[in-house]
C-alpha cells in the first residue's frame, strides 16, 4: 500500500488549561489550550512540512469540537478521531511554578481518550503511513489499550517505523508498577524511543543516564534512543554512538509540550535520514534542531498552536548561544 501519511499518532487529546492572569475581582482566569502530546508532536511535523494523521476519541461537547476544529485547521487528519456520544473530552488543569515546570490535575475518570475501541481504530490510516507514534496514556485503562495493542499490530504487520514517548503522567494511573509495566511494553514495540532524564531513572532504577540507556538496550534492543535532559540539552544512543548536544538558554514560561516539540523535530530528522545508516553528523544535526524547537516553544502558552516556524528554529540555531 502506497504510504500517503508520514506519521499517524493514536493516544490522548484533552484541553490543558493554563493560569492566564486575575480577573478584576481577583479570580484566577485559565486558558483552554488544545493538547495531548500525541497531537503536539503532530503539530510540530505538519509545521516542518510534514503530513499526518491523528486516531483518537473526545467528546461530542464544546471541548472536543474546538479540538477537532482546531486540528483540522492546522492540516492533521481527523478521520481517525471518534466523537464520543456519552463521555466528556478529558481535561488537565496545569499549575506552573516559577521556574517554567509544572504538575497536572486531570479530569479523565472516565474520558473519552479512554474510550477508544480496538473496533474503531482506522487501520486504513496506520497501513498509509510510514511512522507510527504512541505513547503511554491510551494504555492506562480499557478499552484504549487493546485498542493500542491491535494499532502496534496493525503497523508492525504494514511496516511501519514505530516511534514511542513514555510521557509519564503519575496521577493518571491506578499504580506506578502498572506505568512501569506499559512502558516496559512500549520498549518492546518501537524502534525510535524519546525518553526524559527523570523517566529514564523511573523505569531503570539507576541514578547515571547512561547507565540507564545501556539496561534499555541490553534488555530491548531499541535501535535509537534520544534523552532529553530539560534545558540541559539532549542526547542521542545509536549503536556504538553516544552523541550530545546542550540545550538553548531561554527564559521559560511554561515547558508544556517542549518534550513533544523535540520529539516531532526528532522524528521528522529521522524521516530524512532513515534510522539504518545516521552518523553522528546526523544525529548532531537533529539534536540542535530538536533542542532549538523545544527551547521555543517554552517561550509560549500552550502546545497544538504554539509550536514554532521552521524559519524561527533556523534562526535560534543561526543566533542561539547553546551553553
Amino acid at each position: 500500500m502506497d504510504k500517503i501519511y508520514d506519521v499517524t499518532a493514536m493516544g490522548e487529546m484533552l484541553i490543558d488549561f493554563t493560569k492566564n492572569g486575575e480577573s478584576e475581582q481577583g479570580n484566577g482566569l485559565f486558558e483552554a489550550c488544545p493538547g495531548g502530546a500525541p497531537c503536539n508532536v503532530l503539530a510540530m511535523l505538519n509545521k516542518l512540512g510534514r503530513k499526518t494523521a491523528f486516531i483518537g476519541k473526545v467528546g461530542n461537547d464544546q471541548f472536543g469540537r474546538l479540538l477537532k476544529d482546531t486540528i483540522d485547521a492546522i492540516g492533521i487528519e481527523t478521520k481517525g478521531l471518534i466523537l464520543d456520544e456519552e463521555i466528556k473530552t478529558t481535561l488537565a488543569f496545569v499549575h506552573t511554578f516559577p521556574d517554567g515546570d509544572r504538575e497536572f490535575s486531570f479530569y479523565r475518570k472516565p474520558g473519552a481518550d479512554m474510550m477508544l475501541e480496538e473496533k474503531e481504530v482506522d487501520e486504513e490510516l496506520i497501513r498509509g503511513s510510514k511512522v507510527f507514534h504512541f505513547g503511554t496514556l491510551s494504555m492506562t485503562d480499557e478499552p484504549v489499550r487493546t485498542a493500542t495493542k491491535k494499532a502496534l499490530e496493525t503497523a508492525k504487520e504494514a511496516g511501519c517505523l514505530i516511534t514511542f514517548d513514555p510521557n509519564l503522567r503519575p496521577p493518571l494511573w491506578k499504580s506506578l508498577d502498572e506505568a512501569k509495566e506499559m512502558m516496559e511494553y512500549g520498549f518492546t514495540q518501537c524502534d525510535v524511543l524519546k525518553i526524559s532524564d527523570n523517566e529514564i531513572q523511573f523505569v531503570s532504577g539507576k541514578e547515571d543516564y547512561d547507565e540507564g540507556i545501556q539496561y534499555l538496550q541490553d534488555k530491548y534492543h531499541i535501535p535509537l534512543i534520544f534523552l532529553t535532559m530539560g534545558k540541559d540539552g539532549s542526547r542521542a544512543y545509536y549503536k556504538d554512538m553516544r552523541v550530545e548536544k546542550a540545550g538553548y538558554p531561554v527564559k521559560a514560561i511554561e515547558t508544556t509540550g517542549a518534550g513533544d516539540t523535540f520529539c516531532g523535530c526528532a522524528i521528522n530528522g529521522v524521516l530524512k535520514y532513515g534510522i539504518d545508516n545516521l552518523t553522528e553528523e546526523n544525529l548532531e544535526e537533529i539534536l540542535q534542531y530538536a533542542n532549538a524547537g523545544a527551547a521555543l516553544i517554552t517561550l509560549k502558552k500552550g502546545a497544538i498552536r504554539s509550536m514554532p516556524e521552521p524559519e524561527q528554529i533556523e534562526e535560534m540555531i543561526k543566533n542561539g548561544s547553546q551553553n
